[in-house]
């Protein structure tokens, strides 16, 4: 061991790992077309958020560390020139890709065309389009008024605007449009003509009615080049004790709009002196921040490119199924009472969980709900239920995370809206995110109040549950219900460390259970006893548990882990981790749960869990962790983590060298989503 040159893969590096495979996806030629062009706009996306969190952390993280004298200069900055060396490499093989899918809408008669490429009469309809639908959207800026960059915004793309006058070609003004993609469609589609389809970006729109723009000048000669701005997405919040946490979050947005610049990327084709003149009244120029690239930019976009060959260029959708012990149009209170109850998403519909709320809601017998609340939909119906609750006399509690990376405003809009309903909201324990998923119900009944309480891995967001594949606890089992009602005491006790009996919560146990189940099973291999474990999780990153698991590998421990994303672990060294292996599956759904099995000397135990493996989630974000105790649930967790186990469509294989190998083997093909969803219809 004591010769390998590294113990654990870098996290930058695994990460873009990650983002790799959902690159392999739109080159999967399995995959239907538009779902290929989708994860392009996944894989960009993903990628603008990995420069606006993981970039900006490094590069405050250097800045730091030669401000203090720190030790660690020299490795962060190694860690920040592989990442963006990886990050170019991808940028080839994207463009690469998206040229073959092209070609490939080509074949199907769809064309993407630019505005050079007009006919006169598809012309004259990209014209009247523009006047009815885009032109009043535009506001351009002409560069000579500008004085600072704190008006481009972070998520929009911009059109650098060369104008020229024929009696004064030696004059060139310069100009600067947001391109409004938040007001309208990227994508315009144009009349059909001889079977041919065809669609243009809006980019390519504007630059076609550059002319109608600047109609009340003397300019006769346009040229527009693309240009987007990435900020550092940190928030900074003051200490001021006069202001309400709230008013604190709000500012420390705003001021993230103005957020220190990591990356400007413009088209390679701008001419020097209009990119010099950009970037000088910008003031943006470092070269180490600009970064050449194509005509478009913002490729997040094609997430919504429009499907113009029929039902053959898209995934099938699934029909949500039903939950054999929830009957249809019956109290799921009820079903509850009688026995756990465990949903998994999007395989079974979110809906089931809406019904509950508002079953609650209308229940006279009912007293209270409290909630957990981390993203939500736009709009929701589980705050309509929990405002239709309040205004039906119930006490409703929401703990509203108003520090969730890229939905604050949003979570301060409906904070403010249920306390306006009459909910009594919570929003902050100081140092920590509350990130677990719970509901608990107050239920008076004929023996006492009976508590109902939901334990979950996945958000109350009607939307991603459908794309999500996540696993929800339904279960008035006392022992958990009291626990889970001690969690709600934890965010009204300002911080106040507490003992569960039954749930594991992290920062203050988390950690330590896994260590003692992995330590469990060490000492059962030592024995000569049976000693393996299941792990599926999104991300392994925390170094005290990886250390355990290489010390469990050592001892003979199988250890099998499904991981999406970053997974610094080094699984397969000899000596080290030879008795480890890592998959990760990319496919239709994101797969987001997490899942632990331990053999326990044959007294297998199970938990689902909000937490990842990551010291975030371990110190300084409130996780719940729950052991399942129903035997039915418990085996059919065992079967859909032994399907995953046996994917040889989707999954990949995380070895040594990070190559993102695809795992085939001789048996019949198993695309672990699909086989899921078909084994979960059979039992139901």
């Amino acid at each position: 061991m004591g010769n390998l040159p590294m113990k654990y893969f870098d996290r930058e590096l695994s990460w873009l790992s990650f983002n790799a495979r959902v690159l392999q996806e739109a080159s999967d030629k399995s995959n239907p077309l538009n779902e290929r062009i989708k994860f392009l706009g996944i894989y960009s996306n993903n990628q603008d958020e990995f420069f606006r969190v993981r970039i900006a952390s490094l590069y405050r993280m250097i800045e730091l560390n030669k401000k203090n004298f720190g030790d660690d200069v020299e490795k962060l900055q190694l860690s920040l020139s592989e990442a963006m060396q990886e990050v170019r490499n991808q940028q080839i093989a994207f463009t690469i890709i998206h040229d073959e899918l092209i070609e490939d809408l080509k074949k199907k008669q769809i064309f993407l065309i630019d505005e050079t490429q007009l006919d006169q009469e598809q012309g004259e309809f990209v014209r009247s389009y523009f006047r009815e639908k885009v032109r009043h959207h535009l506001f351009p800026i002409m560069l000579r008024n500008i004085t600072s960059a704190s008006f481009l915004t972070d998520h929009s793309i911009y059109l650098a605007i060369m104008l020229g006058r024929s009696d004064k070609p030696e004059i060139n003004t310069y100009s600067i449009i947001e391109i409004p993609t938040n007001a309208v469609n990227r994508f315009l589609i144009l009349p059909e003509k001889a079977g041919k389809k065809f669609i243009i970006l809006l980019d390519d729109v504007i630059r076609f009615c550059l002319d109608e723009i600047f109609v009340r000048f003397k300019y006769n000669s346009f040229s527009a080049y693309t240009f987007k701005f990435t900020r550092d997405a940190e928030l900074d919040m003051d200490n001021d004790v006069s202001k309400s946490f709230i008013e604190l979050m709000s500012e420390s947005l705003a001021q993230r709009k103005k957020g220190s610049a990591l990356r400007f990327v413009y088209d390679r084709n701008m001419p020097k002196e209009l990119l010099e003149g950009v970037t000088q009244k910008l003031k943006f120029t470092s070269k180490d921040h600009m970064v050449e690239g194509g005509r478009y930019h913002n490729f997040k976009d094609y997430m919504g490119f429009p499907n113009l060959g029929g039902p053959e260029l898209e995934n099938h959708k699934i029909i949500p199924l039903p939950h054999k012990d929830i009957p249809e149009g019956g109290s799921i209170l009820h079903a509850i009472r009688q026995k756990d109850i465990m949903l998994h998403y999007p395989y079974q519909s979110f809906q089931y969980i809406v019904d509950l709320l508002r079953e609650a809601s209308i229940d006279s017998k009912v007293r209270s709900i409290k909630m957990t609340i981390y993203r939500l939909a736009n709009p929701s119906n589980v705050i309509n239920a929990l405002i239709n609750a309040a205004r039906n006399g119930k006490r409703v509690t929401v703990f509203m995370e108003l520090q969730a990376r890229f939905d604050e405003e949003a979570n301060i809009y409906w904070s403010q809206q249920l306390q306006g309903a009459g909910v009594r909201v919570l929003r902050n324990i100081p140092g920590l995110k509350v990130h677990c998923k719970l509901i608990l119900i107050k239920r008076k009944e004929t023996t006492g109040y009976r508590h109902y309480a939901n334990i979950g891995t996945g958000n109350f967001h009607e939307k991603t549950a459908g794309i999500y594949c996540d696993s929800t606890l339904l279960t008035a089992n006392p022992d958990i219900t009291l626990d889970v009602d001690k969690v709600f005491d934890l965010f009204e006790a300002s911080y106040r460390p507490m003992r569960f009996k039954t749930l594991i919560v992290s920062p203050f146990s988390t950690r330590n259970f896994f260590i003692k189940l992995i330590n469990n099973e060490i000492r059962n291999a030592l024995l000569g006893k049976d000693a393996w474990m299941i792990i599926k999780i999104n991300s392994l990153a925390d170094i005290p548990l990886i250390n355990r698991l290489y010390a469990a590998s050592q001892a003979g421990v199988k250890i099998q882990l499904i991981v999406r994303g970053i997974c610094k672990l080094i699984p397969g060294v000899p000596g080290m981790s030879e008795n480890i292996t890592v998959r990760s599956i990319v496919d239709k759904f994101l797969e987001h749960s997490r899942v632990l099995i331990f053999c326990n000397g044959g007294d297998e135990s199970y938990y689902i869990s909000s937490a990842d493996w990551m010291v975030r989630n371990l110190d300084n974000r409130i996780e719940v962790t729950t052991p399942i105790f129903d035997p039915e649930i418990q085996q059919v967790l065992k079967a859909m983590m032994d399907i995953q186990l046996e994917d040889n469509c989707k999954a990949r294989i995380i070895d040594t060298t990070m190559s993102n190998t695809y795992y085939r083997d001789t048996k019949e093909h198993v695309r672990a989503q699909e086989a899921i969803y078909h084994y979960l219809k059979s039992i139901h």
